[in-house]
């Protein structure tokens, strides 16, 4: 779909409603803009640890002040876990995997659904979707 900056809120409304009468599913939708995503993917500051897509998350912020409330957890030590916050997002390296991590527990505890995480893959998969052919 297309969007216009101003209007994501109601494009994820949008989506939402939609969801909920075509496939009876209730969610919280986050849209985000194709430049957001790119720069997501462009400054991945754990690019180097992740040795495995699946296990590396990105938890996108509904709203980007959240990010304050990440910050402390920052200043713990997660290994052999690790995270970095960018702009809007949280990257969480899970080396064995999200069920299996207290990061991703503490990081869930802190944003609880303010938040919609993605593994690496998926990432890249929706980033590679955005491109557009010249």
């Amino acid at each position: 779909f297309t969007s216009t900056r101003g209007q994501l809120a109601a494009a994820a409304s949008r989506i939402e409603d939609g969801m909920t009468r075509r496939l009876g599913v209730s969610a919280r939708v986050l849209v985000i803009t194709a430049a957001e995503l790119e720069a997501i993917v462009a400054v991945n500051p754990l690019a180097n640890v992740a040795r495995d897509a699946s296990r590396l998350l990105v938890s996108v912020l509904g709203n980007p002040a959240d990010r304050s409330r990440l910050e402390p957890l920052t200043r713990q030590s997660w290994e052999p876990d690790a995270l970095a916050l960018g702009s809007r997002v949280a990257y969480l390296w899970c080396s064995r995997g999200s069920l299996e991590s207290p990061l991703a527990k503490a990081v869930g505890q802190v944003l609880g659904d303010a938040t919609t995480a993605r593994n690496w893959a998926t990432m890249q998969k929706l980033y590679a979707l955005t491109e557009v052919e010249p």
